[in-house]
């Protein structure tokens, strides 16, 4: 590992906070809220939302500080707090859904780029498939010259990104209608709890996609160049980010209604800004969109190949994992990372996945890494006598496992069938330390896992589950 001098400071921390979350998910807020919510709806989402995410990220923060040694940041808290199973799964979940949700930018990539160049929409499969290879491994060329290098790019694509979204923002203020924001504020139904609660929970997966990325800082913590660094940047730049995502989703009901917004295709803001200044608002957004996709991409590669890495490097993960280049890049995690990437792109592509889909499936395979960090921190809270840390660690748990509540069967099935093939890595892993496959606790939590699946995989082939 290089020196603390070498490392990543403040600003890279933050950058990875920031630039992981803000992705492609920022730039189809407008739609995607309001296909499930009214503007009323809308607002207690993102309330519930703000309270908990920032719960969350004070729990990052109090574990950064509190638990420095812990490299790896949610692999290693829910391995501590809950033993080698569960911080496998903690590990596995996370690496999943960075891959996963790389892919669904990649899809969002090519839907953006058919804006200007038509050879990039749906019918030129074969083109895309080409394109996605460059892409991927382009990223891997980049990140195996240096992760500290590759962060510091990162901190130039998120500054770019940021760009043409305060420009959005200070446009949509311009135009904003009281009269049009105020149509149908609860639906077309009017308020009433039974009609409010369906809609207020169709937010919460559009929501924690767009957060996922929160623990940026966390996962990289082993290159800090000053551990102190690793909450502010989180508690920073999620509130940050906070304040951009709801500016975005809440001021477009003020430019269209809910059923105009539900209507548009993706990206949702570029049309929201063509509807305000032309086409050429739609040409600012989808190409403030491709730099900030190309950003995210790298920022999600990196996450996943750290946390692999170091999980190997625990003896949680098979060993392959485990081996450096001369530039102290993960080489072979990275190269593992990106074969599955390239693998479900080409599934991506020749499907009918959508990126809402992809990215809903990435996030709900976030959601056990979240779950078990928020109850370690409450672990810690107990442990050192924190008690407004006790208060917070404890909303953040209830958050995480209403959004767990709120995904639905289907998507939780679906991250079962994610989580089944890590048993048998786990055990490949065991295997290699010498130690026992399974003990009684862990036996049983696989079990589960290899029900819950097979029954998802059942549900998928006689259609009784769809997404």
């Amino acid at each position: 590992m290089k020196s603390q001098s070498a490392g990543i400071g403040f600003f890279g921390l933050a950058a990875m906070v920031v630039g992981t979350m803000i992705g492609g998910g920022a730039f189809n807020l407008p739609g995607a809220m309001a296909q499930g919510a009214g503007v009323g709806s809308v607002l207690i989402g993102w309330t519930i939302t703000g309270i908990g995410m920032v719960m969350l990220a004070f729990v990052f923060q109090f574990l950064a500080n509190t638990r420095p040694e812990l490299e790896g940041g949610i692999y290693a808290y829910a391995k501590e707090g809950f033993g080698k199973f569960v911080g496998f799964n903690s590990g596995w979940g996370y690496w999943m859904s960075a891959w996963i949700g790389t892919v669904a930018n990649i899809t969002l990539i090519f839907s953006t780029l058919s804006y200007f160049f038509p050879i990039f929409s749906s019918e030129h499969r074969t083109f895309r498939l080409l394109m996605s290879a460059v892409v991927i491994w382009g990223l891997f060329w980049i990140i195996s010259r240096g992760m500290r290098e590759a962060a510091l790019l990162n901190i130039v694509t998120t500054i770019a990104k940021l760009v043409p979204i305060f420009l959005f923002i200070v446009l949509i203020l311009f135009a904003f209608r009281i009269d049009t924001f105020q149509i149908d504020f609860w639906g077309q139904s009017g308020f009433s709890w039974s009609q409010v609660f369906p809609q207020v929970k169709s937010t919460m997966l559009v929501t924690l996609w767009a957060f996922v990325g929160i623990e940026g800082a966390v996962v990289l913590s082993s290159r800090a160049r000053h551990k102190r660094d690793v909450g502010r940047a989180t508690v920073i730049g999620l509130v940050g980010t906070l304040v951009i995502y709801m500016m975005i989703s809440i001021l477009s009901f003020g430019v269209m209604t809910q059923e105009q917004l539900a209507s548009l295709s993706e990206p949702s803001m570029a049309y929201v800004l063509e509807a305000v200044v032309g086409p050429v608002g739609a040409t600012i957004i989808n190409i403030g969109l491709l730099v900030s996709l190309s950003g995210a991409l790298l920022g999600w590669t990196i996450l996943a190949t750290e946390i692999s890495y170091v999980a190997s490097r625990d003896g949680v993960f098979p060993k392959v994992f485990n081996r450096l280049n001369r530039n102290e890049t993960p080489v072979s995690a990275l190269f593992i990372t990106q074969v599955f990437t390239q693998l479900v792109t080409i599934i991506a592509l020749f499907s009918e996945q959508t990126y809402l889909v992809l990215s809903s499936i990435a996030g709900i395979a976030a959601l056990v890494p979240y779950l078990f960090s928020a109850l370690f921190g409450w672990k810690e809270a107990r442990r050192t006598g924190a008690r407004s840390m006790l208060v917070m660690s404890g909303i953040a748990t209830v958050y995480a496992g209403w959004l767990l509540y709120a995904s639905g069967v289907e998507y939780m099935l679906i991250a079962m069938i994610l989580y089944a093939p890590g048993v048998f890595v786990f055990m490949l892993a065991e295997r290699e330390q010498g130690r026992p496959f399974l003990s009684r606790l862990q036996y049983m939590i696989a079990v589960v896992i290899l029900l819950a699946a097979t029954y998802g995989v059942y549900g998928l082939w006689t259609a009784t589950i769809s997404l």
